[in-house]
């Protein structure tokens, strides 16, 4: 893909096999982080999915794809983030997808949900940016991970699962919370950049029965080129796979 090919894409949008995403007035664009975790989520059986933080509405879209039967609501904070969203949604292929311009910290529901879904704001202590979007997107004072955790509390049934992509590091004291709240970590996987990088990010799916824990691990790339197990894990939304 060429330079300008790339530009035009993190700022008119990116196109995936059944959906496309503009994402102009979105703080946070698509992402690799966005998209494993779109398609490593176990969404088996789950009949309704809550994306918490949806942003341009992405994992709404993949796990709908996925589980095409689901009820799936979409929430964010940021206005213009949830109106870009909306648009993002209504020329998919499924525009009953709900969404709803709401802090996590407030939302509520008379349904419950059996999968929440999240690519959380991680950054606690790092040096804020001048755009006031770009920092709720980032940055946890919009969403603690402890106010993640009593959402799914709230708002989940009582086999409601929790998926979300994190730093390592992070990922870490998030498992620690979850855990000290009841939770088990039911599924992990580790992913690399490259095979001779650290461990950069953690997909986790969280349970509150105890399970036996289903380790993983997945390198991004390969050489100059998205690894075999990368390219089978996002084969259904990537146009060149």
């Amino acid at each position: 893909m060429s330079n300008t090919q790339t530009q035009r894409s993190k700022v008119a949008g990116f196109q995936f096999k059944q959906f496309s995403i503009a994402q102009c007035n979105t703080a946070m664009k698509v992402s690799t982080d966005g998209i494993m975790l779109g398609a490593w989520a176990d969404v088996t059986h789950k009949q309704r999915i809550l994306d918490v933080g949806t942003g341009t509405g992405l994992l709404a879209l993949m796990v709908k794809q996925r589980q095409p039967e689901a009820v799936i609501t979409a929430i964010d904070i940021e206005a213009d983030a949830i109106a870009q969203a909306a648009q993002n949604i209504v020329t998919s292929p499924w525009p009953d997808i709900k969404v709803d311009h709401v802090d996590a910290i407030h939302f509520s529901s008379n349904d419950r949900f059996d999968l929440i879904v999240s690519n959380p704001p991680y950054f606690e202590d790092a040096l804020k940016a001048q755009d006031v979007k770009r920092n709720l997107a980032r940055h946890t004072d919009s969403l603690q991970f402890f106010d993640l955790i009593q959402l799914w509390q709230r708002v989940g049934s009582s086999s409601c699962e929790l998926a979300v992509i994190l730093p390592a590091e992070q990922g870490k004291k998030f498992r620690s919370l979850a855990l000290e709240n009841g939770a088990h970590l039911s599924r992990l996987c580790e992913v690399r950049t490259t095979q001779r990088k650290a461990i950069s990010r953690w997909l986790m799916q969280f349970s509150w029965d105890e399970r036996k824990l289903d380790k993983q691990e997945l390198v991004i790339h390969t050489g100059d080129d998205y690894s075999e197990d990368y390219q089978r894990l996002c084969k259904d939304f990537y146009l060149r796979f």
